[in-house]
């Protein structure tokens, strides 16, 4: 006697596995200058796209009036598999862009850049491992970290006093980080998957 239902369910694992070929052929089709291209393009619109969500507040995504720290968790994403020089480089570049949409003075390429070059050298010697709770970790603590230079910036400058200033950061950084935390497997898991598998296409 013959089990429909078994042979129904053999015949669907194939299909999947069909599916996912059938994606990655087209681009594996392509010239690798093209490849290339449109994987700089993805790169540079995930940027463009954590700049427009930094002024950005949704429901359920602020706290204390503050947002997530989307250009720092796009450092991190990048940073962990680079080495640290990229995590610098990528790191100052968009602190310069995030400087050009507020102030220069203090500037954010000082904090995104040392946070780059710490992913960078966190990861370089493998004192953890790389998953969402690790990433989230990073995150939360190079965000406390971003604030607290911020804050010292302020300090330097002397155009404001040095009880409020602390006093401001301290809970911005406490929100920041938690948010910044959150959130970082949205953005890291899309990027990390895509940047993985132009890698591999580099490889074959």
């Amino acid at each position: 006697m013959k089990m429909p239902s078994f042979g129904g369910s053999r015949s669907k694992k194939p299909k999947s596995s069909e599916r996912k070929s059938k994606i990655q052929k087209p681009l594996a089709r392509w010239h690798p200058g093209m490849r290339q291209l449109l994987d700089w393009a993805v790169t540079v619109g995930s940027v463009l796209l954590c700049l427009m969500m930094l002024p950005t507040r949704f429901p359920g995504m602020e706290l204390l009036g503050i947002g997530p720290n989307w250009l720092l968790i796009w450092v991190v994403a990048w940073s962990v598999k680079r080495t640290v020089w990229e995590g610098v480089v990528a790191g100052v570049v968009l602190g310069l862009l995030q400087d050009a949409m507020t102030s220069p003075n203090p500037t954010h390429a000082i904090t995104l850049g040392l946070v780059g070059l710490l992913t960078g050298l966190i990861q370089k010697q493998r004192f953890i491992q790389e998953d969402f709770i690790s990433i989230a970790l990073i995150v939360f603590v190079m965000a406390i970290l971003a604030e607290t230079i911020f804050g010292l910036q302020l300090t330097v400058m002397g155009d404001r006093k040095t009880e409020y200033i602390w006093g401001y950061y301290q809970r911005v950084a406490l929100a920041s980080a938690i948010l910044s935390s959150l959130w970082a497997p949205v953005v890291y898991y899309p990027l990390n998957s895509w940047w993985q598998k132009m890698k591999l296409f580099e490889q074959s």
